[in-house]
């Protein structure tokens, strides 16, 4: 049989004393296992086993569930239990549900007892609900606070402290590994420009971990502004950050920057004149954020496939609720392959930046194309890329 049928989901392989690794077989399916006479095995039963991943999610879900149940009593269907919400985000202890969850009719008749039942289920204290992003050009969210009186919430990763209005401002848990890259980069001494700064999603790492000098944050949401600032303080950097609050395509700054972030999706080319400008005359890099569409087409056996288009959006986890994004990235995710595509925009959107360099100083410069990642997938064959330019002058 298939190790898969031999084995117990609910739980993980696990150490036990003697440097032994115990696998986790089902009890029905012992008599199957079938070891070479040289490995030596023997059976141990272990008191408090390790559950797995998949274990720990499905636990709250199913709880979830089964409190509803005996919440409705025979009103419970099954048209009931397909609005019962299978992944969600969790920041301290309120809970975020997705939009589609509890939308029909019957729950509404339950009041605030469903809020409390699903909060008492879920180990929180206050539940929002997600809505659409709102089409305002800031992409603020549309959330409505179901349990709780404050709306505002901490969230950590790697580190760096965010707290944020959960009804005001977004937070994407699907941007980690750029947050991560972007804090393993050498910026001791730099001086960054953060063209779309938000609450600080990337600013803090480039000043937390990066070792940047100073950053200016540019925002246009007063909103993420007011958490931008709480973000800083929290993380004891404001005294090296400095806001400047709207367009930042109206940003009067020149010539400062060594490095310049312009994380705007589905594209950050309105930022691109800006950016040339406030790259110090002896250049420097860009970090350009952009959503390329990739043609489909059928990958050969053992290619490696990234990450993002495996699982499911935003970090979400099936059943349970979105994963904390340090959780589950193993040391053995592929490298993801540079498509067609990617390397089009790339070339593309360096010849044109060298181009607007060149307009601007009256004299030609060069582009490099340092790196291109792949943050994540959006849709089929859309992926959200970070273009790596550096930009220097041509020396006479």
């Amino acid at each position: 049989l298939e190790e898969e049928q031999l084995l117990d989901g609910r739980y993980r392989l696990q150490e036990v004393p003697g440097g032994r690794v115990a696998l986790p077989v089902l009890e029905e399916k012992l008599f199957q296992l079938r070891l070479p006479p040289e490995m030596p095995c023997e059976l141990v039963r272990i008191q408090d086993p390790v559950p797995s991943r998949a274990a720990r999610r499905q636990v709250p879900a199913q709880k979830l569930r089964d409190e509803l149940r005996r919440l409705l009593g025979e009103s419970w269907s099954e048209e009931l239990e397909r609005d019962v919400p299978r992944a969600w985000q969790r920041h301290g202890d309120l809970v975020l549900l997705s939009e589609d969850s509890f939308r029909a009719a019957p729950w509404e008749k339950l009041g605030m007892a469903l809020w409390e039942t699903v909060a008492s289920a879920l180990g929180a204290r206050r539940l929002a609900r997600r809505g659409r992003v709102l089409p305002d050009g800031m992409r603020s969210p549309s959330v409505t606070l179901l349990l709780g009186q404050d709306s505002w919430v901490e969230h950590v990763d790697n580190g760096i402290r965010y707290t944020f209005d959960v009804t005001k401002c977004m937070f994407s848990p699907g941007n980690i590994t750029e947050k991560l890259r972007v804090a393993s980069l050498p910026c001791s001494g730099e001086v960054l420009v953060d063209l779309y700064a938000g609450i600080g999603y990337f600013t803090l790492p480039y000043l937390v971990h990066a070792a940047a000098a100073f950053a200016h944050a540019c925002e246009w949401n007063g909103h993420a502004v007011e958490a931008l600032r709480r973000n800083l303080a929290l993380n004891g950097v404001q005294d090296r950050c400095r806001i400047h609050h709207g367009d930042s395509r109206q940003l009067e700054l020149r010539n400062v920057a060594d490095r310049v972030n312009l994380g705007l999706i589905p594209s950050s080319e309105e930022g691109w004149p800006v950016a040339c400008r406030v790259l110090k005359g002896t250049g420097g890099v860009l970090h350009i954020h952009h959503n390329v569409e990739t043609l489909p087409a059928p990958a050969p056996p053992q290619t490696p496939v990234l990450r993002a288009e495996r699982g499911t959006p935003e970090g979400a986890c099936s059943d349970g609720e979105a994963q904390h994004p340090t959780e589950e990235s193993g040391k053995e995710t592929p490298v993801a392959r540079i498509r067609p595509e990617w390397q089009r925009w790339a070339e593309a959107t360096a010849a044109r930046i060298r181009g607007l360099l060149a307009e601007l100083h009256g004299q030609p410069w060069r582009t490099s194309i340092l790196h291109i990642e792949a943050v994540k997938s959006y849709a089929p064959h859309v992926h959200h890329l970070v273009l790596d330019l550096e930009c220097r002058p041509t020396l006479p």
